[in-house]
């Protein structure tokens, strides 16, 4: 709702600024005025898309960072669109203004116009992003490069700022433009600023985290347990993430997303994490006393939003991490929790041995499920289980699945699979929980 209003506040602006009056006239003057709109509404969507990534709490918990990611994205290219007509329809708006080839108005407007120089390569710089941004190329980067690259998008806002000051017709004009504007910049600055900037900072210094050791869990899965001064005041809850950042060398400051995997302790947290890139390889080599920023914590996966007192957890790979930790921590009776751990093979089944201590000692049913992929369909089942249906076999586990709470974490299409099985099993969406790490 707010974006919504925030865009017809800019509509609004326009309007008084006889944008509408102007479409009236000559076809010069019409797309000059569109191509304002379009610029406006274009600013304004790339602001909302700062401030739904600056992990404001109350948003953050009120969505979760998969949907925040989702609506950032959207945004992201709604306002990225509106741009590329922007430079469109003032160029060509300019072009028969002047009586010019729109070559030499194109070089004219960024040579001669007040802040223009900067402007295009803030669009250059959110061209960049917008491009890396597709799904497509998401796949073919590694997330640290993708990361890196996604900063840019704060030059891209930063660069477009003189333009809009020194040529914005708006700025100019209208002293309600402009109290609205610097409203706006301020408030996506300042969350950014203290919630990405000065509240991790807080907690780091606060808090003191060092790796205090490093265990393997399997060839390619390490855990880090990490200590600190008074953790328990970190508001954190099992099921949710950090975004850690480790001081060993070259590369410290490029962030990596990885949930906690035991419920937090008094002076204690760890996480778990499968070699996939980088970030995740370099764990394996962190001493004991290397420093640690933390961002965070986010993510709603977590018992807050828990409808009755069963709870079943299904789990696929490494996304065992968070659903580990919610075992761990939530209240449940022995005999009212059931896990359903999936993996590729014996040895991947990682925290087998916690896994069955939590069991014996909370009464927790646990299944495991490994073995290949069922060729040609989308089913979070192994092969060895082909001749069941996705929701017969879930059923079959969990014979009052309505009852339950259902948290999920994996791979995306296992995820896809799982939740679609419980879903045509009766299970209500209010009790299904699930949050994606995907970028």
């Amino acid at each position: 709702m707010a974006c919504w209003a925030s865009v017809l506040v800019v509509v609004a602006l326009w309007l008084a600024g006889r944008g509408i009056q102007l479409l009236g006239s000559k076809p010069a003057d019409q797309l000059t005025s569109v191509g304002r709109l379009t610029g406006l509404v274009a600013a304004d969507l790339l602001l909302v898309q700062v401030f739904l990534m600056a992990r404001v709490p109350m948003i953050e918990r009120s969505y979760g960072q998969d949907e925040l990611a989702r609506r950032h994205r959207l945004v992201g290219f709604w306002s990225f669109n509106l741009l590329i007509a922007h430079v469109i329809l003032i160029t060509i708006g300019y072009t028969l203004t002047d009586h010019n080839n729109v070559l030499r108005e194109t070089w004219d407007i960024v040579t001669t116009y007040g802040g223009m120089l900067l402007a295009a390569a803030g669009t250059a710089a959110l061209t960049g992003v917008t491009v890396t941004s597709v799904r497509a190329a998401r796949r073919a980067l590694r997330y640290e490069s993708w990361h890196l690259l996604h900063l840019y998008a704060y030059l891209g806002v930063g660069f477009s700022i003189p333009h809009e000051i020194w040529t914005g017709a708006d700025f100019a004009t209208s002293s309600l433009a402009r109290v609205y504007w610097w409203s706006a910049y301020a408030v996506a600055a300042g969350a950014v600023l203290v919630f990405r900037v000065l509240v991790p900072l807080w907690r780091t210094l606060r808090h003191g985290i060092k790796v205090s050791s490093v265990v393997r869990e399997s060839p390619d899965v390490v855990t880090v347990r990490m200590a600190g001064r008074g953790l328990h005041r970190l508001p954190v809850r099992a099921g949710q993430f950090f975004i850690f950042r480790f001081l060993d060398g070259p590369g410290w400051s490029r962030g990596n997303p990885y949930s906690l995997s035991a419920a937090p302790r008094y002076d204690q947290i760890q996480i778990t994490a499968k070699d996939l890139g980088d970030g995740s390889s370099r764990l394996a080599g962190l001493r004991p006393g290397t420093k640690v920023l933390i961002e965070g914590p986010y993510g709603r996966l977590t018992g807050e939003h828990r409808v009755g007192d069963k709870i079943a957890m299904l789990a696929c790979g490494i996304g065992i991490t968070p659903l580990r930790a919610l075992l761990e921590d939530l209240p449940y009776a022995p005999g009212n929790a059931v896990l359903v751990y999936r993996a590729r093979s014996e040895p991947d089944l990682v925290f087998r041995a916690e896994l069955d201590e939590l069991a014996h000692r909370r009464g927790v049913t646990v299944y495991y499920f490994t073995g290949p992929r069922i060729p040609g369909r989308d089913s979070w089942l192994p092969r060895s289980a082909a001749e069941w249906r996705d929701s017969d076999a879930l059923l079959r586990l969990v014979p009052d699945l309505r009852e339950y709470d259902v948290f999920v974490c994996g791979p995306d299409q296992w995820m896809d699979a799982a939740s679609a099985a419980a879903l045509e099993a009766g299970l209500p969406p209010s009790q299904l929980h699930q949050e994606r790490f995907t970028w």
